[in-house]
């Protein structure tokens, strides 16, 4: 059963991003970036979100380099506040495009460079597949997000993405931090501040079912 949360706005997928496509959502809940605690603190796992707003794309190269930053005593490229990073390294947009293929990257790649951006007041993160034990403690602790994109439809997921642009490590090609504004963009809550985890309550439905 979906639950309704005080002050969200639960409605259908936006059109161009058929729900039989994008794991069958149905009645989504609705939030906007940044992400406040008042949000976080309403999100479960299992919950499906749209979110709108302005999220960050970051991958291997470029957390390596932030936190090297970080550690040197510099700022990193934005303010992390608030924010989500989302693990994509989008292709090149064909003409006509805002950005090309934007399918999620593993996200236990990242998992070595999370606590230094937490720290900094990071709130969400959206990739593909499970985080490590150690990341589901540093998101209860730190009081932050972890979302699951869908995979194989990366097309579909370009559609949500209304505008890219390369802010930092423009070097960095395909890996470079990019700033999109996104319109319902379509995630599921993988990993709250509670300590909930979708991949493990289903590995757990899984063992119940008797074959």
């Amino acid at each position: 059963m979906n639950r309704r949360h005080p002050g969200f706005q639960p409605g259908a997928l936006p059109t161009e991003l058929p729900g039989l496509l994008v794991l069958k959502l149905y009645h989504m809940i609705r939030i906007n970036t940044p992400l406040a605690d008042e949000t976080i603190e309403k999100l479960r796992a299992g919950d499906k979100v749209l979110i709108s707003g302005v999220i960050y794309t970051a991958r291997d190269a470029a957390h390596k380099r932030m936190v090297e930053a970080l550690e040197r005593g510099e700022l990193p490229p934005f303010d992390l506040k608030g924010q989500i990073i989302y693990y994509v390294g989008p292709t090149p947009p064909k003409p006509g495009q805002v950005i090309g293929s934007a399918g999620p990257t593993t996200a236990i790649r990242m998992d070595k460079y999370v606590e230094p951006l937490l720290k900094l007041g990071l709130k969400g993160m959206i990739g593909k597949g499970y985080r490590s034990p150690q990341v589901r403690e540093l998101l209860v602790k730190y009081k932050a997000v972890y979302f699951a994109a869908v995979g194989g439809v990366a097309t579909l997921l370009a559609k949500a993405i209304k505008s890219s642009e390369v802010i930092a490590y423009e070097d960095l090609g395909t890996e470079a931090i990019r700033r999109l504004l996104v319109e319902d963009f379509p995630v599921i809550v993988a990993n709250d501040i509670y300590g909930g985890d979708v991949f493990e309550e289903g590995r757990k439905r899984f063992a119940r079912v008797e074959l």
